[in-house]
């Protein structure tokens, strides 16, 4: 990773506009094995609502890359989301984290003027930021820390919540099409990852 977009404290001193209040986690996003498993252990077991299980078959950046991003919220209507990728998963991806693998953190503000605010902040502090992006139910607007963790500066669309809802009643149906339509990748995987044993 190219050094020159990592954040960074160097130019602090530069900022002059103040930051906009926090509120929390809209979301945290890690990776996942199996998009159906993750959803009956974190619906049928945990007992969290389903609130969307989104296929693409293009990264964000336009890379052809199938993934699947699920949402499962909380009872304090925020939500711990999955990326099930099988195309660019091994194995040595699900094995026990100390929490440095694979995730990013959206923090989430009232509204989209506080999302341009925090990029003239990120922009004074001459840190890149990328965005704000059109979710069709959230903006948000990316940047790095110092770390290499990617963050998230997200606030919730007009219809957020009923387009979460229509999602939420439909992932059963869209999980289910994802596991057909992934199997084989995931089967081949695993054969792969049998062979080198």
């Amino acid at each position: 990773m190219s050094r020159e977009i990592l954040g960074t404290v160097d130019h602090i001193g530069e900022t002059k506009t103040p930051a906009p209040v926090i509120k929390g986690f809209h979301h945290i996003a890690y990776r996942c094995r199996d998009a159906e498993e993750t959803h009956k252990f974190y619906v049928d077991l945990l007992g969290l609502k389903p609130a969307a299980a989104l296929a693409f078959d293009k990264s964000p950046d336009g890379q052809d890359r199938p993934y699947m991003h699920l949402f499962f919220e909380m009872g304090d209507g925020n939500f711990i989301a999955f990326f099930d990728a099988p195309g660019t998963a091994s194995d040595d991806t699900f094995t026990m984290k100390d929490g440095i693998d694979d995730y990013h953190f959206a923090f989430e503000v009232g509204t989209m003027d506080e999302v341009m605010t925090f990029k003239t902040r990120l922009e004074e502090a001459k840190v890149p930021a990328f965005g704000p992006i059109d979710h069709t139910f959230c903006h948000s607007l990316y940047f790095f820390d110092p770390n290499g963790l990617a963050c998230e500066i997200t606030t919730k669309d007009a219809c957020h919540d009923s387009y979460m809802a229509e999602e939420g009643a439909k992932a059963a149906q869209a999980i289910a099409e994802w596991s057909a339509k992934t199997h084989a990748i995931k089967q081949a995987r695993m054969e792969l990852f049998k062979a080198a044993d």
